[in-house]
């Protein structure tokens, strides 16, 4: 077992304020939705390295067609990045 886990084990939440509580809870939660998006992030990069990686690598890089289909794949997913951070700080203001 190491410290975190001994650490953890030893904190008694009884004892939290309920500030505390409520703080706590969100942080939880906020690392929860910061995994899930990690989570998101190594899929889409299976999908685009499947997609538009479809011959052996030999010299160390990828050919112009494959490079063009990664930027796009990207390009893509930035986009819908962005729009979900807007949506998370949406909901984030309307619950202060």
């Amino acid at each position: 077992m190491d410290s975190s886990q001994q650490l953890g084990q030893n904190v008694d939440l009884s004892k939290l304020t309920d500030k505390d509580k409520q703080e706590l809870q969100q942080f939880l939660l906020n690392e929860s939705q910061k995994a899930r998006i990690q989570q998101s992030v190594h899929s889409l990069t299976d999908i685009c390295w499947k997609k538009c990686v479809t011959g052996r690598i030999s010299s160390g890089r990828v050919d112009g067609k494959e490079e063009s289909c990664l930027q796009n794949c990207v390009d893509r997913f930035m986009d819908a990045n962005l729009t979900v951070l807007k949506h998370l700080e949406e909901m984030r203001m309307t619950s202060l």
